[in-house]
Formats: structure tokens, C-alpha cells, sequence
């Protein structure tokens, strides 16, 4: 249900400008990265990685100034575990104390991982000089994303759409945002990775829906979470450009989840558990606990061995060599996994139960039950979730791609390139925000508190706070709360509650300048919204002022243009006047009609807040990025100048033993051919194994001078018997042509005349010159040796067949635009005074055979 039903979705604009407009989506996952794209030509598909695979691990690894990405990094991984990094997306925003950077850190305690003292955040200290962001790391993966992006719409890509863990808080979301910034990426979109597949499960489905509400819910276990989300589709009307429109529309209207519940947990208890094994058997003395490189292989062979045995029984988990040469193997049964977790399948209906709680309604109104991510694929956990339910689950999904391709959509939606049928997306606010600031009562100081986007208000949606009671400068602070409905862990995981503290400065200024009998003041305004990528805004403060105005206060600037118009005198300023003196020898009480107007003055806001990397940061962690780009492309560069050379120098002297190029070359030329190729061969394998990629290319360059001759002469000896097969060919054919149009030259009516004998004159030459020039250039071709100068060359013979092919075109298109020429009235008067006469002679006139044949061909 992919490429057909998308290709009907998505319609592309092709205008002229299509180089620069593909998007794409990335679904950076903790262990996975799935690129999708779409532009001119390539409607909607996942973008493949160099491997040729649909996914890519997402692992980022340095080991001897090379940087590598995806399975070359798990594998360097395994060799050099602290030089690989891995799970990196819910280290973004955290500080050394969160109780997830110190569950990471348990889980893998190779890695060290020191504070940011600028930031408050943490680095992975990879050695004595060199330290790296969780940003940074995320960056060049997405940077790595990018490049595989562009490969696959072979064109620049800067346009992207990221899905994000919908748990995500605002300093974890910003903080994703600027890596993606440090790629070159400018981001359209963060979009909630349930609200991506949810889309995605939509777009095939729009026609099922109608004005009254579906319900379906999304369970998804994936490497390193757990959510439950309950959505609602319907179709909903809507303006656009002032038309009523109908369009399908998703809201999400429930989530839940589990932070921690995920397959990494399992795998990480299965891969303990394998270690508990090989020391029990004490086939060496040493600890494997205590071996990084040991624990690394121990953990990829219990990632292996959780996929098999999701499908199977039991299964055998071994290990050549796991430590102290030392090789290993235990059979490992599906119960003993289970057996491993058990207390992990209590948690596994959790966020089901919150996802209902926050939707307040019960699990009877859900229609379906979508099964989503890797860990889903656990028989357990189906078991545990279709008693929960009490229906079957749905396993249609694309569970590894769904995200990708609903991102991947909106990044459509979203581009200005592209045009797709509309599916409004409705999200939710998770963690309610509350506005925080303190008053002064009779009593004392108050604080209070009002609530600026309760749990599971759908955003994107603006908000305005007023203060009343304020006549000076004074603070507030904007923080998470009403978060009651989490668990205390989950709280715990989210950080620091408060998300900016903002000060109001120079109101007591705006406020003088605002006073007086005739005004009223409304209050400070705060204006605040929820971006669609879920991110909180406060957009301006302003003080609101209601003004009453007559008619007669016009304002300054209205006064002084009365006054100049006075001054000045003129045609309309003597109408004035007159008008004016008349109105007043009335004696006519003038009305005066009141007005409010709001006049809005701004009032400066200034805000502290976690900032993920302040200018300078970002701008030194940009060229951090450059140079190891630099070093990166450099290195391609050598090792692609260096397979090059190599390659062509097999490739030289193994045809040097073909016939074909000994034949068509001297045995000097060979000889000095097979010695430049040994003196190179030589080269590479001594002196040149340390060349820069400069010196191969340049080597390369001087053996393709060398052997150019050689190779065109093979070439023109190959290729010139079929492209004189050709040539005959058209000769043929454009003398029967020749032939066909002689006929409608001469014809018996001179009206029926096509071509005049000028044209066929033309073409008769040009016939015979280039069977004349044919013979004699394979006569001096054929008393050539091979190996001596071509002169009967493909590029002549298709010239020769370009200007025949040219002459009979014309003649063609002559034609067929041809129409018989209209008979004379004067003709047609001279007919009826014959017929009169008596002496009328009636001859049917009809085509010989010949006139058939051509009008036939032609």
C-alpha cells in the first residue's frame, strides 16, 4: 500500500525551479535512523543508505582521525566501545545528575561522561583534548542523514521535518533543533513520532472517515520507550481562501507512556544474563563484566538472540573468541527470556491506562489497536496486550517506516514545492503550563498561579495572560505543573520544571505615558503560544489601553495638517473657510461623537531560560563540525582517487592481454604502456601507500594519457561495424524514400505536386555522395593497420547519417503539413460553359499502382 496510493496523494509541481525542491524527513530513533524524501521525480520514498539499506544504526564512531556512521560504526563499536556512541536521544538537555544520564551510565559504563561547566549539560569526554555535545553527536548524524537524503533525490535537500519523542520537554525539543541547525538543516517541522505514524495510517485511509469520530489507538514499544496513544479521525470542515472545504483531520486525544520500557532494557538484562553464563563456567580467570570489548560483543549477541526468539523457542547464543580467546555458547530458550523480564510485561499495559485516563474515556469506544516498534514483535507482550484490549491487534503497519512516511508527508505538506490533499493533524499538550507570579495583598505577598495550556490541550494554539494589578516593573515565571497524573519517576525524568523566568521592564513609563480622565488601562497582555513543533513561545507583552476620543481631538498630526492647509490658502483652503463661516452664522451647535479606540503600547520582556548553546557555542561547535567534515571529505577523497588508481591499473594490464588491444596497438606503445602500469603498481605498494589523494589522481591522470589512444582505437574498431550497419540502413531506406517521392513530384494532376524537383534533386545527391564517400573511407580504412590512425571514424559516420536524416525530416514534415492547392472560379466557369456546349467528356481520373504504393508508405 506504498508507492501506488501515495503517488495518488502527493501531486508534484513541477515548476521551473525544481533543483532545489526536494524535503525530507528524519526518524532519528535512539537506535535507528530511517531517512524519507520527496521531490520532482521520486514521490514519497525511503531514502536508501550506502549500504542499500532502508535503515540505518544510529551510531557515530572516531578511531584514527576516521569518522564513521551506521554498521561500520557498531563494528568499530564492538572493538573500541568507548570510540562508539549510541542512544543519544535522551541524553539531549540533561545534566550529569538527571536519572537518565545516570541510567546510561549504568548501562554503559565505558563511556565517560564529564559536565558542560558553560552549559550545564553534559560531553563525552573521547580523550585528553577532545570532548563532544550530545548536540554535536546528534548533528553529524543528521548530517549523515542529509547526505544519504540528497544521494537519493540526487539533488541539495535543506528542508526537513524531524520526528520527536512526544514526551519530549521544551529544553530536550530546542536542543534537537539546534543540532539540527549545526547540519545544515533548517527544520519545518518537529512532529510527534505517534502523530507521524497516526498520519501515515491515515493518508491510506482518508475515505473510511466521516463527520462522526473513529477512534483508534497506537501502541509502541520501541527501543527505548513505550507509548500508548489514543486518536480520533474524522472529517471537519474548514476556509480556505474564503471556501467551505472538507478535509480528513487526526487529533490526538490521549497519550501515555513509559520512558524507560523498551527493547534496549530487554536486551541489556539478556546480555548480563549472558555474561552471568560465561562466568559461571569459569573458562577464565578474569571477569567478564570488567572487559568493555567482551560486554560490547556480549551486547550485539543478545540483540541477535532477542530478534530470533521472538519468532522461535529457543536459540543458541555463541561468541568466538569473547575474552581471553576464549569462545562461548549457550542455548537460551524464550521462557528464560521472559523469565529475565517479567517484572518489564507488569509495566507493558501502563500506558494504555494513562493513555485512557487523559482521553477520560474507556477502552470499549477504541476500533482498533495498532501495533507499532520492534518490541511489539514480542509474543508476550501481543499476549499481555490483547488481554488488555480485548480485541485483535492489528499488525498491518509498517511498524520500521510508518514515522518516516508520515513526516515525510507533512515535509510535503509544509515545502512550498509540493502539493498535497490536505489531512489536518491535531496535537496535544502532555505537560500542563502553568503562569507563576507573586501579588501584594493587605495580607501579605500572594503568589499566583493561572494555568496557560491544561493536559491534552490540542496545539497549535495561542494564549494571552493579563495582569490587572500591576503599575511597575515586576516578574513571573512559566513552569510545568498539575502533573499529578505521572508517576514519580516519570517527573522526575522530565527535569526542571521551570521553562523561563521573565521580567517586565519600564512599564511604570508606558504607564505614564497612558494616563489621563479619558483613558482606561485593560491590564498587561502577555502573548504566548504553542508552535507546531510543540514548542512554547512568549511572542510579545504589551500594556492595552481603551482611549475616548471626539470627533474634535483628531490628534496632532491632524490639527497640523488643518493648520497648514489654512496657512497655505489655495482652492481647497478657501472651501474650507467658506464652509467653515457658514457653519458658524448657523448658530448650529456642533455634535460631538465620542469614540473608543485601544491604542497597544509594547513593553520589553526580558527572559532567562535553559538555552541549549548560546551563540559562541554554537558557533564553535559549527566549525568543530567543518573540520571533521573537511578530514572527512578529504579521506573519501584519498580512498576513492586510491581505488581508482588501483582499479585502472588491473584493468589496463589485463586487457593489454586481450586480442583486441594487442591488435590495435604497436608493441612499443605496449611495451610502454605494461611498464608505467608495473612502475605505478610498484609504487602504490612502497613509497605510495601514504600519498595524499592529489598524487593518485595525478598519477591517474597521466595513465589514461597515456593509454587514451589506445582505448579510442579499440573503441572505434568495436563500434564501427554496427554503426556502418546504420548507416546502410538509413542509405536504404532513404533512397526507397527517394523512389516514393519522385512520384508525387510528376504526378499526372499538377495540383497533386508535393515536392518541387529541386528538393528531390537535393536528396538524390546527398544519397549518392555518401554511398560514394562510404566505399572509399572502408577502402583507406581497410589499408590501414589496427594499430595506425583511425580515419573512418563513428563520429564521421553519424555526421553523414545526421545530414541525410535532416534532408528526409524536411521532406517528411513537408508532407504531411501538404494541401492540395484550391481549383480557380474563372477554371471553374470555363467547366460549365464546355458542359453546356454538349462536347463534355467525363474521365474518372485514377491513381496508378505506383501513386498507391507511395501514398501507402508515405
Amino acid at each position: 500500500m506504498k508507492l501506488p496510493i501515495v503517488i495518488l496523494c502527493c501531486i508534484v509541481s513541477l515548476s521551473q525551479h525544481c533543483a532545489s525542491l526536494a524535503v525530507m524527513s528524519v526518524d532519528l530513533g535512539s537506535e535507528w535512523m530511517k531517512i524519507g524524501i520527496v521531490s520532482p521525480g521520486v514521490p514519497m520514498e525511503i531514502a536508501l543508505n550506502k549500504e542499500s539499506k532502508r535503515k540505518t544504526p544510529a551510531v557515530i564512531s572516531f578511531r584514527a582521525n576516521v569518522r564513521s556512521f551506521g554498521e561500520e560504526a557498531q563494528t568499530i563499536g564492538i572493538r573500541f566501545p568507548k570510540n562508539a556512541y549510541m542512544y543519544l536521544l535522551d541524553l539531549l538537555g540533561k545534566n550529569t545528575t538527571h536519572p537518565l544520564v545516570q541510567l546510561y551510565k549504568a548501562r554503559f559504563p565505558y563511556y565517560e561522561i564529564v559536565d558542560d561547566p558553560n552549559r550545564g549539560t553534559i560531553l563525552f569526554k573521547h580523550d585528553e583534548n577532545e570532548f563532544y555535545s550530545v548536540e554535536e553527536l546528534i548533528a553529524q548524524l543528521l548530517g549523515k542523514a542529509k547526505e544519504f537524503a540528497e544521494q537519493g533525490a540526487r539533488q541539495p535537500i535543506k528542508e526537513c521535518v524531524l520526528t520527536v519523542p512526544g514526551y519530549f520537554n521544551q529544553i530536550e525539543r530546542k536542543s534537537l533543533l539546534q543540532a539540527a541547525n549545526l547540519a545544515g538543516l533548517k527544520v519545518l517541522q518537529l512532529i510527534n513520532d505517534y502523530t507521524a505514524v497516526a498520519l501515515n495510517y491515515g493518508i491510506f485511509r482518508s475515505k473510511d472517515f466521516n463527520e462522526t469520530a473513529q477512534y483508534v489507538m497506537f501502541y509502541d514499544m520501541g527501543a527505548t520507550s513505550t507509548t500508548a496513544t489514543l486518536v480520533s479521525y474524522q472529517t471537519v470542515k474548514s476556509k480556505e481562501k474564503g471556501l467551505g472545504e472538507t478535509h480528513p483531520q487526526l487529533g490526538v486525544i490521549g497519550v501515555g507512556f513509559d520512558r524507560t520500557l523498551g527493547g534496549l532494557e530487554i536486551q541489556l538484562r539478556l546480555r548480563d544474563y549472558l555474561a552471568r553464563k560465561f562466568n559461571e563456567i569459569k573458562k577464565t580467570p578474569n571477569d567478564v563484566f570488567g572487559n568493555s570489548r567482551a560486554m560490547a560483543k556480549l551486547f550485539k549477541e543478545a540483540g541477535r538472540v532477542k530478534t530470533v526468539l521472538s519468532a522461535n523457542a529457543e536459540h543458541y547464543a555463541q561468541i568466538e573468541g569473547l575474552l581471553d580467546e576464549e569462545d562461548f555458547k549457550v542455548l537460551v530458550t524464550r521462557d528464560q527470556l521472559e523469565d529475565l523480564i517479567k517484572d518489564l510485561f507488569e509495566r507493558v499495559g501502563k500506558p494504555i491506562e494513562m493513555a485512557l485516563k487523559t482521553a477520560h474515556l474507556t477502552k470499549d469506544i477504541i476500533g482498533q489497536v495498532v501495533l507499532v516498534g520492534a518490541g511489539t514483535r514480542v509474543p508476550k507482550v501481543q499476549e499481555i496486550l490483547q488481554k488488555i484490549v480485548g480485541q485483535n491487534l492489528s499488525k498491518n503497519l509498517n511498524t520500521d517506516e510508518a514515522a518516516t512516511m508520515g513526516a515525510v508527508y507533512k515535509a510535503a505538506d509544509l515545502s512550498t514545492g509540493f502539493q498535497v490533499k490536505k489531512f489536518l493533524t491535531k496535537d496535544a499538550v502532555l505537560y500542563p503550563i502553568q503562569v507563576v507570579f507573586e501579588r501584594e495583598t493587605p495580607d501579605g505577598t500572594k503568589q499566583v498561579k493561572r494555568t496557560l495550556f491544561s493536559l491534552m490541550n490540542p496545539y497549535p494554539q495561542k494564549k494571552i495572560i493579563t495582569f490587572n494589578k500591576y503599575n511597575s516593573d515586576f516578574d513571573f515565571d512559566v513552569n510545568y505543573a498539575d502533573l499529578d497524573y505521572l508517576k514519580r519517576e516519570e517527573i522526575d525524568y522530565l527535569g526542571q520544571l521551570n521553562l523561563s523566568h521573565v521580567s517586565l521592564v519600564g512599564i511604570a513609563d508606558v504607564m505614564k505615558k497612558n494616563t489621563g480622565d479619558n483613558s482606561e488601562t485593560k491590564g498587561i497582555k502577555a502573548h504566548f503560544s504553542m508552535d507546531e513543533s510543540g514548542i512554547l513561545n512568549l511572542i510579545n507583552v504589551e500594556l492595552v489601553v481603551e482611549k475616548i476620543v471626539t470627533d474634535d481631538d483628531e490628534g496632532t498630526l491632524s490639527k497640523l495638517g488643518s493648520t497648514i492647509s489654512k496657512l497655505f490658502g489655495g482652492e481647497e483652503g478657501g472651501k474650507n473657510e467658506t464652509e467653515s463661516e457658514d457653519k458658524n452664522t448657523t448658530n448650529v451647535p456642533k455634535e460631538i461623537k465620542p469614540k473608543i479606540i485601544t491604542v497597544k503600547e509594547p513593553i520589553e520582556a526580558r527572559q532567562k531560560h535553559p538555552i541549549p548553546l548560546t551563540k559562541t557555542q554554537f558557533d564553535a561547535s559549527l566549525e568543530k563540525l567543518s573540520k571533521l567534515d573537511k578530514v572527512e571529505k578529504e579521506l573519501n577523497r584519498r580512498a576513492t582517487a586510491l581505488n581508482n588508481l588501483e582499479s585502472f591499473v588491473i584493468d589496463v594490464q589485463n586487457k593489454l592481454h586481450e586480442d583486441d588491444f594487442k591488435s590495435s596497438a604497436s608493441e612499443n606503445e605496449i611495451e610502454m604502456i605494461r611498464k608505467s602500469c608495473v612502475e605505478v603498481s610498484d609504487w602504490l605498494y612502497e613509497d605510495g601507500s601514504d600519498a595524499d589523494a592529489a598524487t593518485y589522481e595525478k598519477k591517474l591522470e597521466s595513465l589514461k594519457v597515456l593509454t587514451n589512444d589506445l582505448f579510442k582505437r579499440v573503441w572505434e574498431h568495436n563500434e564501427r561495424p554496427e554503426a556502418l550497419n546504420a548507416l546502410n540502413s538509413m542509405l536504404n531506406q532513404s533512397s526507397h524514400f527517394l523512389q516514393v517521392a519522385k512520384n508525387l513530384t510528376k504526378s499526372v494532376n499538377p495540383e497533386k505536386d508535393v515536392f518541387t524537383d529541386a528538393e528531390i534533386e537535393g536528396l538524390e545527391k546527398i544519397i549518392k555522395e555518401t554511398e560514394e564517400w562510404k566505399m572509399k573511407m572502408i577502402e583507406e580504412q581497410n589499408k590501414l593497420k589496427k594499430y595506425e590512425s583511425v580515419k573512418l571514424t563513428v563520429k564521421s559516420i553519424t555526421e553523414k547519417m545526421g545530414a541525410i536524416d535532416r534532408e528526409v525530416k524536411y521532406l517528411v514534415n513537408k508532407h504531411r503539413l501538404w494541401r492540395p492547392k484550391k481549383v480557380e472560379k474563372k477554371e471553374e466557369k470555363q467547366e460549365e460553359s464546355v458542359e453546356a456546349s454538349g462536347n463534355t467528356t467525363e474521365e474518372e481520373i485514377k491513381p496508378t499502382e505506383s501513386e498507391k504504393d507511395s501514398h501507402n508508405e508515405l
